[in-house]
């Protein structure tokens, strides 16, 4: 109850800032709305962000599932060998150099406008965090556990799967965390390059109009989307958290 008292009250510091900036500014309102417009616009557009908004998630979702997956699957592998270590490592790190922005075109051409390039571009995001926190528990030495194993005839397979990967668990736990809030900026970048539908698709056509209002709200939608989404998957991801 005191988390949600304290993220009343952040709120209403962040709805009283800005209100206070339009006053202060003056700003014309299809500039800088303020809040009882953007919150107008929320209720009269509800179903129109509802239809977005639902699309979006769709890709977040997916997108976190598959990157969730395949970095943990990619992780275990490289913990597993020290010459894919030497090998995918600087790939991995190259793959971070890349803007992500440079990749988004080429993802729409190669998967189209639908949900595959957003999907894609969610991966691509999250499947980093995942795999670097997880493979860096991994390889964190337990030396009396595994000493333990080998005195005891553990092969190394078996060292990995019954010792290494559930102490790790945590690390994999920190990878999701980050990964729910890198999704939906994935999922958005790929809806700004090309989409018909989503949110991101829908604060470009806003702001296109000079729809700021609408622009606000989308935003707000994302953002609340992006919070209820982290706070399940902290929720979800305290039963590994308590192996540390």
């Amino acid at each position: 109850m005191s988390g949600l008292r304290a993220l009343a009250a952040s709120a209403l510091l962040g709805l009283a800032l800005w209100q206070g900036l339009v006053w202060v500014t003056g700003l014309p309102r299809f500039i800088l709305p303020g809040p009882a417009r953007v919150a107008e616009t929320l209720w009269q557009s509800r179903a129109l962000l509802a239809e977005h908004a639902l699309v979006t998630m769709a890709e977040v979702l997916i997108g976190l599932g598959l990157g969730t997956v395949l970095g943990a699957l990619s992780a275990i592998g490289l913990a597993a060998s020290a010459r894919a270590r030497r090998l995918v490592g600087p790939l991995l790190v190259f793959s971070q150099a890349v803007p992500v922005f440079a990749l988004a075109p080429l993802l729409t051409l190669w998967f189209g406008y639908g949900l595959g390039s957003k999907v894609a571009m969610a991966l691509i995001i999250i499947f980093f965090p995942v795999t670097a926190s997880f493979l860096d528990a991994l390889m964190r030495p337990h030396r009396d556990w595994q000493g333990l194993a080998r005195v005891m005839g553990g092969s190394p397979a078996r060292i990995l799967w019954h010792i290494r990967i559930p102490a790790a668990l945590p690390g994999l736990a920190t990878g999701l965390r980050l990964a729910a809030v890198y999704a939906p900026i994935g999922a958005v970048i790929g809806e700004w390059v090309g989409a018909s539908r989503g949110l991101g698709y829908l604060m470009l056509l806003a702001n296109g109009r000079a729809k700021t209002d609408l622009m606000f709200a989308a935003l707000i939608v994302l953002a609340v989307f992006t919070v209820l989404l982290h706070a399940a998957v902290n929720r979800a991801t305290r039963p590994l958290l308590a192996r540390d």
